[in-house]
């Protein structure tokens, strides 16, 4: 499994001090935030797309580019790139590009976003959500593959014998996952090419995600990837850890109290009982982690939110230390145990390149030829 935290970049008073973070401050503590996560062992750092206030990654590529010149092992992903309000070409070329600059340490998290008035910033329609989600998504999956493209569609002007410059590393595309909260049909897109599929389910019950996972892996097997169990799932959560639970509640309840998105709303407890919120001590995270495999099945990836709600930097760094040192070595070690060995890992750009080499491999051998018996 994958191990990471994502972060959603928002600009957020502290309820505890009423200092605001100016936006250059908050950018450079993200930089901070993701080289700590290299430096504790985290697999993955991701980070979202906003394009209003109070958030500041309207460029994911250019912030996780810059983060790639200074880290040496971490995956740097989105959370999520908008499908939907994007160009697609324009897709394609950044992350072609941040894959030679990253050495293949990047994949892309592709989500419809829900913020009505981003849509028509960028000359859409959210009514169209859906429908911008699939044609976006197959132009974007052709020019990756194809040397020349010819596409027509609905949503944007056609294209006419276009090459994408640079191609993707090595001809592997980026690992795409679709990532959702409550939308089917992007469950539904993942399954049918075969894709990852990331449940961020930091606001919803387990009944909830765990029926948009199985609906996942059904139709993953229904369009011939593989079993159910072998299709590729990431989940995201939310934590807020202290040696000692009761110091962690009580620190961190005037920040939940004030979020931005859930402030003002349930209690804390209300909330950490529903939701994959944990608040408390790092046997308290590794527990209510270890249950996600009740309801999901065996997975990939999990991410964590950790940076939000007005946490200053150092809390938030002081956290890292925790999730690295005291929760995750246990978490790697746990889930591996009774892991299924048909489970695929989570994939890379290493183990998608060694996938191809076999494949051709076999290819020329004739391994991979139909035996005439079963035909």
């Amino acid at each position: 499994m994958q191990f990471g935290i994502f972060t959603v970049g928002d600009v957020t008073t502290d309820p505890t001090t009423g200092r605001t973070p100016t936006e250059a401050e908050r950018i450079r503590d993200t930089v901070a935030i993701a080289r700590k996560a290299e430096e504790v062992g985290l697999d993955v750092f991701a980070t979202g797309e906003h394009h209003n206030p109070p958030f500041v990654p309207s460029s994911p590529t250019t912030l996780l580019a810059y983060i790639a010149a200074q880290t040496r092992r971490i995956i740097l992903s989105t959370s999520t790139t908008l499908i939907t309000t994007n160009d697609p070409v324009k897709i394609a070329e950044d992350f072609s590009v941040l894959q030679h600059l990253s050495g293949g340490r990047s994949d892309v998290m592709l989500g419809r976003g829900n913020t009505g008035p981003v849509y028509p910033w960028f000359g859409q329609d959210i009514r169209e959500a859906i429908p911008l989600t699939v044609e976006h998504y197959d132009l974007l999956r052709r020019l990756w593959r194809e040397e020349t493209v010819d596409w027509e569609g609905k949503f944007r002007s056609a294209l006419q014998g276009f090459t994408l410059a640079p191609r993707p590393l090595d001809d592997i595309p980026p690992y795409v996952w679709h990532a959702s909260i409550r939308t089917p049909e992007v469950a539904e897109l993942a399954a049918y090419f075969g894709d990852g599929f990331f449940a961020n389910h930091i606001f919803w019950p387990a009944t909830h995600t765990q029926r948009m996972v199985q609906l996942y892996r059904r139709r993953f097997a229904h369009y011939g990837h593989g079993t159910p169990e072998q299709a590729v799932v990431g989940l995201g959560g939310q934590v807020f850890i202290r040696p000692n639970s009761q110091d962690a509640v009580d620190e961190f309840r005037p920040y939940f109290d004030n979020a931005p998105v859930y402030g003002h709303g349930p209690s804390l407890e209300e909330f950490t009982e529903l939701t994959p919120l944990t608040v408390g001590s790092p046997a308290q995270v590794i527990e209510k982690t270890l249950n996600f495999r009740a309801y999901a099945g065996d997975y990939q990836r999990q991410l964590f939110l950790m940076d939000h709600a007005g946490l200053p930097v150092k809390t938030v760094l002081e956290q890292l230390d925790l999730l690295g040192e005291e929760v995750v070595p246990v978490l790697r070690r746990e889930f591996a145990v009774g892991r299924p060995a048909d489970v695929p890992a989570a994939p890379t750009h290493q183990s998608l390149l060694r996938a191809r080499t076999e494949h051709a491999k076999a290819d020329s051998t004739g391994e991979n030829e139909e035996d005439p018996g079963e035909r």
